[in-house]
């Protein structure tokens, strides 16, 4: 078992996440009260318990893998949020992950939170029986951009909303879980 001050980030984490759950499911947004903490806690913590750099076989991500970590979590969100595809507290949530937990765990957790947001629209779209419509608008849509026409948003205004924040804090548990079952709570290097 590693000593608190290498596991101190995944309960700040987990904190986090549940609370940015609640409140993407209950009011649509991920509030800056929860990412903008969950960042700084982030950033200073692995200061103090680390330092600026890792030292050799240090496991802490210290500041430098902390702020890498905030750069690769909220880059590519940031860039999605841009283009409209998803809000902006869910880009300041992936950057409060990887603050917390590293390029590794943000990664893991981005891509584990994809493919549980393919799931829900799945679902979502099952149940409402637009499925086949949605499908081929997406079609529809990748045709036009591979023939260089312009595409047309094969959103409606009427299309299901999904919880995508939801669908990053799942990925984030999954994440969390997956270092769980490998009997380590950090990641090496």
């Amino acid at each position: 078992m590693p000593p608190i001050s290498q596991t101190w980030q995944y309960g700040v984490l987990v904190v986090a996440l549940v609370a940015s759950a609640i409140t993407d499911v209950r009011y649509g947004k991920i509030f800056n009260a929860i990412t903008y903490p969950a960042i700084v806690a982030g950033l200073v913590g692995h200061t103090i318990t680390s330092g600026l750099l890792p030292e050799g076989d240090e496991v802490g991500l210290a500041l430098t893998g902390s702020l890498l970590g905030l750069m690769v979590g909220f880059l590519p969100m940031f860039v999605v949020w841009r283009l409209g595809g998803i809000g902006g507290g869910d880009a300041k949530l992936m950057a409060a992950v990887g603050a917390l937990g590293g390029v590794e765990f943000v990664v893991s957790a981005t891509l584990y939170g994809c493919m549980v947001a393919v799931v829900m629209a799945l679902v979502i779209m099952n149940r409402r029986r637009v499925l086949g419509e949605t499908m081929k608008r997406i079609l529809g849509f990748l045709y036009s951009v591979l023939i260089k026409a312009k595409p047309t948003d094969p959103a409606t205004p009427d299309s299901p909303k999904l919880a995508f924040g939801l669908a990053l804090c799942l990925g984030s548990a999954a994440a969390i879980a997956e270092l769980l079952i490998r009997g380590r709570l950090w990641l090496e290097r």
